[in-house]
């Protein structure tokens, strides 16, 4: 018999929490995701977040505050993808969290605005983003942030 390895909870958590995550991000990739897809989609943003939250650092929190208003926005459901966006935005702010977190908490909050029709102020954010997107210092990072920056309806170089 063969032995089998035990976790930690918090082994379990982190475990979780990744796996979670990347389980949103393939969703967020399909094409043609069915209902049932878009709730589950949605669900493992939030169970990510929250395991997140039992054994995470704040970086890891305001990233998973993020990937649940990407999915909230990406269902077309402004006051969620706002909330969330704002969250991202405040824990950002508060700890001081920079380069691309920062660069992609304005890039939510600007999508949620877009989303919500509220032109200006997603102009606004589209601006702060590319400013701060200018700051992020891995050639690779700024490439992909600005190639998500560019999904942002209304977005104009």
């Amino acid at each position: 018999m063969s032995e089998q390895k035990r976790y930690t909870e918090e082994e379990c958590h982190k475990r979780f929490a990744v796996d979670l995550f990347n389980l949103v991000w393939d969703l967020l990739d399909k094409k043609g995701r069915t209902k049932e897809e878009d709730e589950r989609m949605l669900y493992a943003a939030y169970a990510s977040r929250f395991h997140w939250g039992e054994v995470g650092t704040e970086l890891e929190m305001e990233r998973g505050e993020w990937q649940i208003s990407r999915v909230y926005a990406v269902l077309h459901q402004p006051e969620p993808a706002l909330y969330h966006a704002q969250r991202c935005l405040e824990v950002c702010q508060a700890q001081h969290i920079g380069d691309f977190d920062i660069a992609f908490a304005y890039e939510a909050m600007a999508r949620a605005k877009a989303i919500a029709g509220e032109k200006a102020d997603a102009q606004r954010y589209i601006q702060l983003a590319k400013r701060a997107g200018e700051q992020i210092k891995g050639k690779e990072d700024k490439e992909i942030f600005f190639s998500e920056l560019k999904t942002v309806p209304g977005y104009s170089s």
